[in-house]
C-alpha cells in the first residue's frame, strides 16, 4: 500500500492543527499554510470546509484516498451513524491502536513496527497495518531482546501518555488488549466526521 513519504509538519500547518504526526512540530513557529500562497486564507466554503475535514482525517490516519473510499462505502452499509462507524473503523486499525497503547510514537511508526513483522495478534503474526482489531484481541510483540528494547524506549518517551478507556496496556509494554470497540466520546481526534460523510454523499 502506497504511504505519503513527504514532510510531516507541513499537513499540520496546511490543517492548522497538530495532526500527531511528529512528537515535535513547528505550528507555533509559522501559522501560515505551506507554499507561496500560504498567506491566503479565505473564507472556506462548505465544500472547502468538507474537504478539509477529509484530508485532514486521511493525514492523521495515514491513509490514502482509494483506501479511504472504501471505509466510507463499509461505513455507509453498516448499521449505526455512519460518521461514528466511518471513525471506528478508523480507530481499530492495528497499526492505529498500537499507537493508542503507547506503544509508539507516531502512527507512522507505528504502521512500521506492523508492517515490519513485530507485532502479534492472539498469538498470530499480523503484518498488515489496515488489519482491523476485535473486542477481545490480546496485542503482544515478537519475543525478541532487541524488539523489547525498542518498546520499552517508545514507553519511556511516551512518559504520561493516558490509555483510552477501550483499551488496556500493561506497563512493560509486553502486551495490550481491546476491551471493546470504541465508542465516538472514547475517539479523541479533532474531526467533524459528518462533514466527511456529507461530502462523499454528494
Amino acid at each position: 500500500m502506497a504511504r505519503y513519504t513527504g514532510p510531516r509538519c507541513r499537513l499540520s500547518r496546511r490543517e492548522g492543527v497538530n495532526l500527531g504526526l511528529k512528537k515535535k512540530w513547528s505550528l507555533e513557529k509559522r501559522e501560515t499554510a505551506p507554499g507561496q500562497h500560504g498567506l491566503r486564507r479565505g473564507k472556506l466554503s462548505n465544500y472547502g470546509l468538507q474537504l478539509r475535514e477529509k484530508q485532514k482525517a486521511k493525514r492523521i490516519y495515514g491513509i490514502l484516498e482509494r483506501q479511504f473510499k472504501n471505509y466510507y462505502l463499509k461505513a455507509t452499509a453498516a448499521k449505526g451513524v455512519a460518521g461514528t462507524v466511518l471513525l471506528q473503523l478508523l480507530e481499530t486499525r492495528l497499526d492505529n491502536v498500537i499507537y493508542r497503547l503507547g506503544f509508539a510514537i507516531t502512527r507512522a511508526q507505528a504502521r512500521q513496527m506492523v508492517g515490519h513483522g513485530l507485532v502479534r495478534v492472539n498469538g498470530k503474526k499480523v503484518n498488515i497495518p489496515s488489519f482491523t482489531v476485535k473486542a477481545g484481541d490480546l496485542l503482544a510483540f515478537a519475543q525478541k531482546e532487541a524488539v523489547t528494547k525498542y518498546v520499552k524506549k517508545n514507553l519511556e518517551m511516551n512518559e504520561g501518555w493516558v490509555v483510552p478507556e477501550w483499551l488496556i496496556a500493561d506497563k512493560d509494554g509486553s502486551q495490550g488488549k481491546v476491551v471493546r470497540v470504541p465508542s465516538r466520546e472514547d475517539i479523541s481526534v479533532p474531526l467533524s466526521e459528518q462533514l466527511i460523510i456529507e461530502l462523499y454523499s454528494k
